[in-house]
C-alpha cells in the first residue's frame, strides 16, 4: 500500500497510513475525530489539518500539550510539505504529499521572520547568535545584492566606525552562519562569496 497514494496522507508510529481525503481533518483523542490517537497527552480535539487549494496547513486547537511541526510549536497556522513531522502531545506522525515531490524546488527554503526574530531553513527553526542573526537580517534585506565587507561591518558591528573590526572577524561570522543555514556548508547555496567584492544571500526568489 505504501507509495501508491497520489494524495496526501499521514503515517503514524506503527507505520499505518491515514489518507487526508477531506478538506478539514480533525485529530484528537475523541472518537468523533477523523484520526483518533489513544494517548492521555493528546487532547480530545487536539489539532486539525486543512487544505487550501493545493496546500495543507496545521492548526492547534488549544491542546494542553501542544502540536509541533518539525519540533516547532504550532502557535498559528503553519504550512506542510512532504516529509514534515507532526507531533500531537507525545505521538509523532509524518506528513506525506507525493504530488509535491515533483513540484518542490530542491533549492533550500529560507524564511526570515524579522518581526518575530525567527529563522527557518526548510521549515526547521534555526537558532542563531545575535551577531549571526544581525548578519543574516542585513543580507536578507538585500537578497540577491552583493554586500561588501565594509557594509557588513557597519551593519553588524556598531563599533565598526572606530576601526575595531577586521576582515577575519567578518569572515569567521560568515563561516559560522553558513554552518547554521546551509545544508552543506562546504558547498553553500544560500550565502555566496563574490570574490573581491563581498557576499551575497540567495533566496528562492532571487534564483
Amino acid at each position: 500500500m505504501s507509495n501508491q497514494h497520489t494524495g496526501p496522507y499521514l503515517t503514524d508510529p506503527n507505520g499505518r497510513e491515514h489518507l487526508l481525503d477531506k478538506a478539514i481533518v480533525t485529530i484528537g483523542r475523541a472518537v468523533e475525530c477523523d484520526i483518533v490517537i489513544v494517548s492521555k497527552k493528546v487532547s480530545r480535539e487536539h489539532a486539525r489539518l486543512r487544505r487550501e487549494g493545493r496546500k495543507w496547513f496545521v492548526d492547534d486547537l488549544g491542546s494542553t500539550n501542544g502540536t509541533f511541526r518539525n519540533n516547532e510549536r504550532v502557535l498559528t497556522s503553519l504550512d506542510l510539505h512532504d516529509g514534515d513531522s507532526l507531533k500531537f502531545g507525545d505521538v509523532t506522525f509524518l506528513f506525506h504529499d507525493p504530488d509535491t515531490t515533483s513540484r518542490e524546488n530542491p533549492f533550500p527554503r529560507l524564511e526570515v521572520d524579522v518581526a518575530a526574530g525567527v529563522v527557518r531553513v526548510n521549515r526547521h527553526v534555526v537558532a542563531l547568535s545575535p551577531k549571526e542573526y544581525a548578519l543574516l537580517a542585513y543580507l536578507y534585506s538585500r537578497a540577491g545584492q552583493v554586500c561588501s565587507k565594509e557594509d557588513i561591518g557597519r551593519a553588524v558591528w556598531p563599533e565598526y566606525q572606530a576601526g575595531g573590526i577586521f576582515d577575519y572577524q567578518i569572515e569567521n561570522l560568515v563561516r559560522r552562519l553558513r554552518t547554521r543555514i546551509e545544508v552543506d556548508p562546504a558547498n553553500p547555496q544560500l550565502l555566496l562569496t563574490v570574490r573581491g567584492l563581498g557576499y551575497k544571500l540567495m533566496t528562492a526568489q532571487t534564483t
